[in-house]
């Protein structure tokens, strides 16, 4: 208790360094910021705004007053973490369902790591650490990758380095995004699952996607038996007539060759059977130029 006690003490003592102009702390080697930075303080949470980097959007209602319940019985158990951006002025990194129920039982401050980190570093502490979480749902997840993607601009390669993912775990969640909407929408509520949703992915039209969802939904069917619904889907357009049959080896094989050899600007050599198995060659006669080819393939 006596430990605890110390605790709060000098996280007041770090609030009321951080209120003082002379001591105002703008970077890591500031004075004092050694005592700060790292550090759990006692923060306003007046002097806290909301993340606008946040991933996620949907807040349940019951789930933050319940949380609310348990902050006002036992206090706030783990600290959130904020950026500082200027005088007596932070921002949310992590922890907004614990800012959220705090504000809602009416505290006044609330322990705090600080951080200083610019607005891409934001974003990427808090996409990585909303990954992390237990209670995402898998859209939730698969757009928090993508914008980890195109915003800080990481291969997926990189991507599972960061949030220690195997790549095709994170490839598996981000092939959801290309379902459509409503049936994002109907994983993120909870009507059916992920291994629904990656059955369902492998139909491209999505009016043929929605309509086995809706068959899905209707009879309530397990995961493998959406999974031989689409093969029986497939089985079916193939057989119909007047469905345009793929093109022979030869020809999407020596289209191909030429496409990706106009990209890569080397020689690209591909052969492949009928049953559609194959080989890519592309050749290359130094490392400059090996790099070179490398980075238009990965992206890096």
């Amino acid at each position: 208790m006596a430990k605890a006690t110390k605790k709060q003490a000098l996280g007041r003592g770090l609030s009321a360094l951080l209120k003082d102009p002379e001591n105002d702390i703008r970077s890591a080697s500031d004075k004092n910021a050694d005592k700060v930075v790292g550090n759990i303080v006692e923060l306003d949470i007046t002097a806290i705004e909301v993340n606008p980097f946040q991933p996620r959007s949907s807040f349940n209602n019951e789930a933050l007053e319940e949380l609310a319940s348990s902050i006002r019985e036992l206090g706030v158990i783990q600290p959130i973490t904020v950026r500082k951006l200027d005088f007596n002025k932070y921002q949310l990194v992590s922890g907004e369902r614990r800012y959220r129920a705090s504000k809602l039982i009416g505290l006044e401050t609330i322990p705090s790591y600080i951080r200083i980190a610019n607005d891409q570093e934001s974003l990427e502490m808090a996409l990585v650490e909303n990954i992390q979480r237990q209670d995402l749902d898998p859209i939730e997840i698969a757009l928090s990758y993508q914008r980890l993607i195109d915003e800080i601009q990481l291969t997926q390669e990189k991507l599972s380095e960061r949030v220690g993912k195997k790549r095709s775990t994170i490839t598996n969640y981000m092939r959801l995004l290309r379902l459509d909407p409503i049936i994002q929408t109907g994983i993120r509520d909870g009507f059916m699952t992920m291994g629904h949703g990656r059955a369902l992915v492998n139909i491209e039209k999505k009016a043929d996607q929605i309509a086995l969802y809706e068959r899905v939904i209707g009879k309530n069917l397990s995961v493998r038996d959406t999974e031989l619904a689409v093969r029986n889907y497939h089985k079916e357009r193939d057989s119909t007539k007047g469905i345009v049959k793929s093109e022979s080896p030869t020809v999407f094989t020596k289209k191909a060759s030429g496409e990706l050899g106009d990209h890569l600007g080397a020689k690209v050599t591909i052969s492949a059977a009928e049953s559609g198995k194959g080989k890519i060659t592309i050749p290359f006669h130094s490392e400059e130029e090996f790099q070179r080819i490398k980075k238009l393939i990965v992206g890096e």
